[in-house]
């Protein structure tokens, strides 16, 4: 490909000798008269060199290097002057110029010095290439996987990342919503910025309005000194809502203000705060249906789900199973994995409701409790298929049906009260409500 390159001199005579010159050696060579004209063909087209003089009348050639160095920092430039010293090519050299040749050059001294500036300015815009091509890769090879699903995940994700667009990340609870929304950061053009994460299910109403618009000192009891909120926190960068679906009302049309308006209201404040931020929401709630129900405003909806990226289900990546498990078996110190038949059968079978945070999960029980041990079915907990576990004939027998049928009688003597059923079973609520998704009684 013939390499393009820009010649600014005031002097006519010189620049038709200097443009036949760079002409005869192949170069495609465009003139410009001054460095306004420069500036202007600069912004016309695409060169791979400026070749410019440095005393010209209104723009000179420093003032023009100055310029090129904050439009196309990239782009390699040679001055040429017939005044040249010493200091002022070191100058040259502190301000960006890749050389500095003192008129009357001559032609092979001319070709040296552009053949150099190409090649060096070639190998700039290949390394910057590169870094870009990695910048965008890294972010979403975290998200390690090579089922057809995630593929088209990461593509949304791709094409999404590097706009302005509000996200909602739609999908089951572990299947990757927070990773997916770091990918979507490191592509912005806001990845320099901070990302800031919040559960909106894991803060109560009152304390979550203060922790996402915050609070002055003095708005209520506790408020010994000013709180930013996580909106001015991610001020210039990324604030990634979790559950969002879980947010009442009254939060929803303030957060809607702040997409829309771009300000928010510390509580307590007289007036409401500027923000900047990128907003990327998630929730394995069905948003729709709550529109539809009114517990969700259709604005905010709307607002939210400009792009919808929706997470597969562990169940639907059948293609990454054995390449997750063993990452984070490795991750978690435990060796390469080594998995009999047996039990790579009964992995592939389970229906994998907790997702990736449940695979996690099992890895690394399996890393501290059998590290560089083959996993067997023995080795696996019961609802994978290990001891205790039913038999394709034992139908509704064993272990499970007597687990199965104490979690009811629990729930029936506690009249459905959760909590109260996992404390006369003696066991945590969220075993209790992992055991109820199991059996299918979490609808009940």
């Amino acid at each position: 490909m013939t390499a393009r390159i820009l010649l600014a001199d005031d002097d006519a005579s010189l620049r038709e000798v200097l443009a036949y010159h760079l002409r005869q050696a192949g170069y495609e060579t465009v003139a410009a008269r001054d460095g306004r004209d420069a500036l202007s063909k600069l912004g016309a087209g695409n060169f791979d060199l400026l070749l410019t003089d440095v005393r010209m009348p209104g723009m000179d050639g420093s003032a023009l290097l100055q310029e090129v160095r904050a439009r196309q920092p990239d782009l390699p430039v040679v001055l040429l002057t017939a005044f040249g010293t010493i200091n002022d090519a070191v100058e040259a050299m502190r301000a960006g110029a890749f050389d500095y040749l003192t008129k009357p050059v001559d032609r092979e001294t001319l070709l040296r010095a552009v053949q150099r500036a190409l090649h060096v300015g070639n190998l700039q815009r290949e390394n910057r290439r590169l870094r870009e091509t990695l910048a965008e890769k890294a972010p979403l090879e975290a998200m390690l996987g090579v089922s057809p699903a995630l593929e088209a995940t990461r593509e949304l994700i791709r094409r999404a990342g590097p706009t302005e667009a509000t996200v909602l990340l739609a999908g089951e609870s572990g299947t990757g919503k927070e990773l997916a929304a770091r990918a979507l950061h490191a592509l912005s053009p806001r990845a320099s910025g901070p990302f800031v994460a919040l559960n909106c299910a894991a803060v109560s109403g009152d304390l979550l309005e203060s922790e996402l618009f915050g609070h002055v000192r003095g708005a209520f009891t506790g408020a010994v000194a000013d709180h930013p909120g996580k909106f001015r926190q991610a001020e210039g960068g990324t604030l990634f809502l979790d559950e969002i679906g879980d947010m009442e009302p009254r939060l929803q049309a303030k957060i809607l203000r702040a997409l829309q308006e771009r300000v928010v209201d510390p509580v307590g404040a007289a007036s409401p705060v500027r923000v900047d931020v990128r907003l990327v929401a998630a929730t394995h709630r069905d948003l729709a249906a709550r529109v539809r129900l009114g517990t969700f405003r259709e604005d905010l909806y709307y607002r939210l789900a400009v792009v919808t990226v929706r997470m597969p289900a562990l169940r639907e990546r059948a293609d990454d199973l054995l390449l997750l498990l063993s990452h984070f078996y490795r991750q978690f110190e435990g060796g390469d994995l080594a998995l009999s038949p047996q039990a790579e059968r009964a992995l592939r079978a389970y229906s994998w409701p907790g997702n990736i945070r449940e695979l996690q999960n099992l890895c690394q029980r399996l890393a501290v409790l059998h590290p560089r041990e083959p996993v067997t079915p023995a080795l696996l907990p019961l609802e994978f298929g290990g001891p205790g576990a039913l038999s394709e004939t034992e139908g509704d027998a064993g272990l499970w049906a007597v687990e199965k049928a104490a979690i009811q009688e629990a729930l029936r003597r506690a009249g459905g009260n959760k909590s109260a059923a996992a404390r006369a079973l003696k066991i945590p609520r969220h075993v209790l409500l992992y055991r109820l998704k199991k059996f299918g009684l979490d609808g009940e």
